[in-house]
Parts: structure tokens; sequence; C-alpha cells
């Protein structure tokens, strides 16, 4: 299989930079060089929003990225670190292209192709534990500015089975939540919550309310429903308590050493 590498700072992981990591694996096994808070700052000037032991436990979770490399020192965008120069590709998106990556990756016998951006492909899922295995367990939301708080919940939620994940619709969750919501599509929040490593399956609501995962759940037939203390309703425990699954409710904590996060203040809105 051959060695592909990916680098930049994904400070503030989107669906592009998903599909861009996809991408990526689908050329082989992916390392990921991930730039230095003090590297961001060469680069932009500010320092990242998230860091670098935040955007290490992001990655870390997404399926396509199978090693990552932290890169110190002086920034040179247009190099790799000594410890990724085996690497048989070098990938990047087109908006990073450049002569300099190119005549540096033809210097170091590397291949190097730019792809352009595009979204992630999408897979409407949802397998199926075997008989005596272990249990299947769903959660909701609208994770519409996905954080590491939630890679955190999925994270907990999977030590008690198979994870299932229903996001709201976009017509479901401007519902709930009104106008300007969701700020990101059902595209791309599904595109986002399907990539972590944790997740079995997911799914976008079809029904409405605060039980609009009642169709998807009457599929998927899980024996929990977890919840974080802000996610929990009454309609949800009534859902529970009538159709015999059990009802989970875990303490919205944070990844040890990693600040609370909060899509609304993230979002601003």
């Amino acid at each position: 299989m051959k060695n592909i590498i990916i680098s930049g700072s994904f400070d503030d992981i989107r669906s592009d930079d998903i599909s861009f990591f996809k991408t990526a694996s689908e050329r082989g096994s992916v390392t990921l060089v991930l730039w230095s808070d003090d590297m961001h700052q060469q680069a932009y000037g500010s320092a990242p929003k998230f860091s670098l032991k935040e955007r290490l436990y992001f990655i870390e979770a997404v399926t396509y990225i199978d090693n990552v490399i932290t890169a110190e020192g002086v920034f040179d965008a247009d190099s790799l670190p000594s410890a990724a120069t085996e690497a048989d590709l070098w990938l990047v998106k087109a908006a990073d292209d450049n002569a300099e990556k190119s005549a540096y990756c033809k210097n170091k016998g590397i291949a190097y192709e730019a792809v352009p951006s595009k979204t992630a492909e999408l897979i409407k899922y949802a397998g199926t534990a075997a008989v005596g295995e272990r249990k299947k367990i769903i959660v909701t939301g609208c994770y519409d500015y996905f954080h590491t708080g939630h890679i955190r919940f999925f994270e907990e939620v999977s030590e008690h089975g198979d994870l299932y994940v229903v996001i709201g619709s976009d017509k479901n969750v401007a519902l709930l939540k009104g106008e300007g919501h969701p700020h990101y599509n059902e595209d791309e929040r599904l595109s986002i919550v399907q990539s972590i490593k944790y997740v079995k399956g997911a799914y976008v609501s079809t029904g409405s309310g605060w039980m609009d995962a009642e169709p998807e759940i009457g599929v998927l037939k899980p024996d929990i429903y977890a919840v974080n203390e802000d996610g929990d309703k009454p309609e949800k425990r009534e859902f529970c308590e009538k159709h015999g699954l059990q009802y989970l409710i875990l303490k919205r904590t944070p990844k040890e050493g990693l600040p609370a996060r909060s899509s609304t203040d993230l979002r601003g809105f």
C-alpha cells in the first residue's frame, strides 16, 4: 500500500477537509503532518482557533487518517519534515498547489498531486450487529458545528456498544432552533459525523420534533438511547419507557486536558 502524505494546520475542520482526507485514504495509507501552534502562527499571522492538542484529538478520531506526525520549527509550507520524506505521494488541496511543492517532490523522488475541493461522498447507512454481539446504541442531535466535545461524547457512548448517530434534518433543526439554523446543511454535517471512527453508522432523521429519529429507531431497533445532560428531554424518556429501550444519560465532560466546547459559542449565534 502506498504511503500518502498530507499536511497542514487543519485548525477548524469542516466537510471539505473530511472530503480531502477521504480522497487521500483512497490512494493509500494516510500520514498527516500536523503543524504546531507556532507554525500556524507563522503561516497565518495569528494563533490557531484550536490548540495543537485539541486538533490532534480531532484528527486522530477521523477514520481516514492512519498516522499523525506533529511538525515543529521554522514554517515552510512547501517542504516536508524529515520524518515524512519516505512518502510515495504528497497530496495537496488545489488551493495549496504551487510550483515550489512540485519542485520539492521532484527533487525528493516523491509523486505529487493536487486535488480539487469537494463535498465528501455520503453513505447513508446503518449496519447490523450480529446476534449475541455488542449492543446497539443510538444518539441524536444537530451537530451543526462539530467539535471535540461531540467526539468525546461519541467515544464514551461507543464504550457501551455499537454507536449509530441520527442527525437532525435541515427542516427539523430549523423547526426546533429557529431561523438561521442549521449553519451547515445536513449533507455537510453527516459527512463529518460518519467520518468519526467511533461511529458504526449514520442517518439523517426523517421525523419531526424532539423524536425526529423515531423512524430510524424503528429500522435500527437499538438497545440503548444515549444522551448527554443537555439532550435529556421528557419526550425521549417517555419514548424509551414506552418502547423498552434503556435510556442512558452521560455527563457533558470534555476530554481530559481539553476545554469544554459549545456549538452555540463556536457558531457565534
